[in-house]
């Protein structure tokens, strides 16, 4: 399997590319500001077509080019129904303050095909299977995809809900810490530690490693005791 990553905007949300190999159709996930053209550079470099984007969640960070990116290339996005009102109006998903750095409106629409996610499903797209997990916390329709390699390795891309060493901010409009700290028991600490997460910013790590060293997997309490509010990372 071919993945190629690289930040973007600003904020400097990860954009990721999943293909079977190169020269061979891909799927987009999260492209976010700034993206089209380091987009369409790696798209030549490694000769793919893309045949879908997919959206970890709905904050502006992460989707602020899907309009450009589907509709240059024909292509639908996928969403979780409950962030898909923030392909049109993202400061929704913003607080006062967030909008104000940004200079109080970012104007997106939607493209012309959205196609919405649901907890379980499977998805064969560009000779991938990509699984969808709900991973509410971060907002109310944060997803996961996880997908594996011919050679039996496991994949996570994990928008903002974990990252090496920490976890989504769970403070914005739609954010939910103790829906965020049942995502993490439920939905990641039972993974597989060789599982590698592909973050929605910073660097890669795998569920094994954040186990062991992330604070905030570590304060989980298995029969649901608190763990500390996230630091601010990204929206």
């Amino acid at each position: 399997m071919l993945v190629v990553g690289f930040p973007s905007g600003p904020l400097q949300a990860n954009c990721y590319l999943l293909a079977p190999g190169e020269g061979s159709p891909c799927v987009v996930v999260d492209p976010g500001q700034d993206v089209v053209e380091p987009l369409a550079e790696q798209l030549r470099k490694h000769r793919l077509t893309p045949v879908a984007v997919l959206l970890t969640h709905g904050h502006f960070d992460h989707c602020f080019s899907v309009a450009p990116v589907c509709d240059g290339n024909d292509i639908p996005a996928w969403v979780h129904p409950e962030d898909r009102a923030l392909l049109s109006d993202p400061g929704r998903g913003l607080g006062v303050e967030t909008r104000a750095m940004f200079g109080g409106a970012l104007e997106m629409r939607e493209p012309a095909e959205v196609r919405e996610l649901s907890d379980g499903a499977e998805l064969d797209l560009g000779g991938l299977r990509i699984t969808v997990a709900h991973t509410p916390g971060h907002t109310g329709g944060s997803v996961s995809f996880h997908t594996g390699t011919e050679e039996g390795g496991r994949l996570m891309l994990s928008g903002d809900t974990l990252f090496a060493g920490s976890i989504g901010r769970t403070d914005l409009p739609g954010g939910d810490h103790r829906q965020m700290l049942e995502t993490l028991r439920t939905r990641v600490l039972p993974l597989p530690d060789d599982t590698v997460v592909l973050p929605g910013h910073g660097p890669t790590t795998t569920i094994g490693r954040e186990r062991v060293s992330n604070p905030f997997l570590l304060g989980l309490d298995p029969d649901g005791a608190d763990a500390p509010a996230a630091p601010h990372r990204g929206l």
